[in-house]
């Protein structure tokens, strides 16, 4: 039986060469799978007007409307280490206000955080006149 051409005596058949510039082995570059990563599309809606908040009327005389208040723990620095300070000096970590949670904001305490005016909550005691 002849042999088939560029086969040697007893081989089957020669083996796949890769390209002569990549190494033994190796069928070219390897190919990317097709399948690309979601997006996500965040669409804004620019002619939507904002309702803003109105303010009560009469408003609480503390808080002058808005309920919040600077927090009575770190005095609205939301840290309480050098609460005096505006910057911390350098190499020093801030210690947040467990009250506020570091924001330095705090509910009224005259309003509860409504921003209406109420009145004085309590006992008043009036002195008798002789």
């Amino acid at each position: 039986m002849p042999a088939a051409p560029g086969t040697g005596s007893g081989c089957l058949g020669s083996p796949a060469r890769a390209p002569s510039g990549s190494p033994a082995g190796v069928q070219g570059a390897p190919r990317r799978l097709g399948i690309s990563k979601p997006s996500w599309i965040v669409r804004t809606e620019s002619n939507v007007r904002r309702e803003r908040p109105k303010r009560p009327d009469p408003p609480c005389t503390i808080c002058k409307g808005t309920g919040r208040i600077d927090c009575r723990n770190c005095f609205g620095r939301g840290r309480t280490n050098h609460a005096e300070l505006v910057m911390l000096p350098k190499g020093e970590w801030p210690h947040w206000c467990r009250i506020c949670g570091g924001s330095g904001l705090d509910y009224c305490f005259r309003c509860h955080g409504t921003g209406e005016y109420r009145e004085p909550m309590g006992f008043h005691f009036t002195v008798k006149s002789k």
